[in-house]
């Protein structure tokens, strides 16, 4: 099961709204099939991995038990269903990771199975299954895309050094920042961020597809030569004024009055978008703090760096740390919200 978790995070960034998952075909403890599920739309891991397996061990595949990280599909989507698959080529043994909370799957897959004759072993390191689709599992329960939550910060807990751009975090630490954003579905900002650093917020310093930008912006103050304007990459800019669409930037016209995390989340999860990381200043930072709505925060903080005045960093509530790095003078600290029931 551990090689499952390991295969499936290979397509990470890559296969979403579906999640990560990763099987394992044995036989007398021997491997002689895996795969993973690559690319959103393609073959689920259950396929490439029965695929894998060399015509010298054909014969072995019913005789074998397979390891799979997430319940069996049972529905016709973009692929046939991984039951049926599992099904046809006699497989006696089936143990998984964790159930499906998709509402075509929900159980259905261990159903199907055990209706077969399938010796079926439900919940094995149940818990790492979870949280290795903790962005699936976010978006179907709570209708509302996983939300993780990231700045730098001085050693005094400054986000920048009055209204000029601040450098906080080196290059190292950038570089994380953009597999970050490479894993993630959207990217968030606010008006005031992008006015004062004209970031890109894109990947262009690691390999991988790019997140949609959100930005809001409800008086259409950027001006079209700001970075994220003079692409041709998705944009949704988020105002007050009006409602159009040119090309892949698309103005998305709200009331005044309008709760703009609402009314984010809720586009997001129409788009089947399962995964936010906000980047945008404190006032935005501290917004969606105060409501309760982030799942996961990544504080960098330059150990060697003080800023004498300037805006404070957000204060995280109800959250307890996870994980601590270092890269260089860089300290970058993980923070799950213990109180996560929006």
């Amino acid at each position: 099961m551990q090689r499952c978790f390991q295969l499936a995070l290979l397509g990470s960034g890559h296969v979403a709204p579906n999640p990560m998952v990763g099987a394992v075909l044995v036989h007398n403890d021997r491997i002689i099939g895996e795969g993973f599920h690559r690319k959103y739309g393609e073959a689920h891991a259950e396929v490439n991995c029965i695929s894998s397996v060399a015509s010298s061990s054909q014969h072995l595949v019913c005789k074998s038990t397979l390891y799979v990280s997430l319940e069996p599909c049972t529905h016709y989507g973009k692929t046939p269903p991984c039951a049926d698959l599992i099904i046809k080529n006699a497989i006696k043994n089936v143990v998984i990771g964790c159930t499906d909370p998709f509402e075509k799957v929900n159980g259905s897959g261990i159903e199907k199975l055990a209706a077969a004759g399938i010796n079926v072993v439900p919940g094995l390191l149940e818990a790492e299954a979870l949280a290795l689709n903790k962005r699936f599992f976010t978006f179907h329960q709570k209708q509302r895309p996983y939300i993780i939550l990231k700045w730098a910060q001085s050693n005094n807990y400054k986000i920048a050094d009055g209204l000029q751009r601040t450098y906080i975090s080196h290059e190292y630490t950038n570089m994380l920042v953009h597999k970050w954003r490479s894993e993630e579905g959207a990217i968030m900002a606010g008006t005031n961020t992008v006015l004062q650093d004209d970031p890109s917020l894109t990947t262009r310093l690691w390999p991988g597809n790019n997140p949609l930008r959100i930005i809001i912006d409800r008086h259409l103050k950027i001006p079209e030569e700001a970075a994220v304007m003079k692409d041709d990459l998705p944009i949704i800019i988020l105002n007050t004024i009006k409602h159009e669409e040119k090309g892949e930037k698309l103005f998305y016209r709200t009331g005044e009055a309008d709760d703009l995390l609402a009314v984010t989340l809720n586009l997001l999860h129409q788009r089947n978008i399962t995964s936010l990381i906000v980047e945008g200043g404190a006032v935005l930072l501290q917004s969606f703090i105060d409501s309760g709505l982030w799942d996961e925060a990544r504080i960098i903080t330059n150990k060697e760096m003080y800023i004498e005045e300037g805006t404070a960093a957000p204060l995280l509530n109800d959250s307890h740390l996870s994980d601590t790095i270092s890269s260089g003078s860089d300290q970058v600290q993980f923070f799950t919200n213990d109180n996560t029931g929006r």
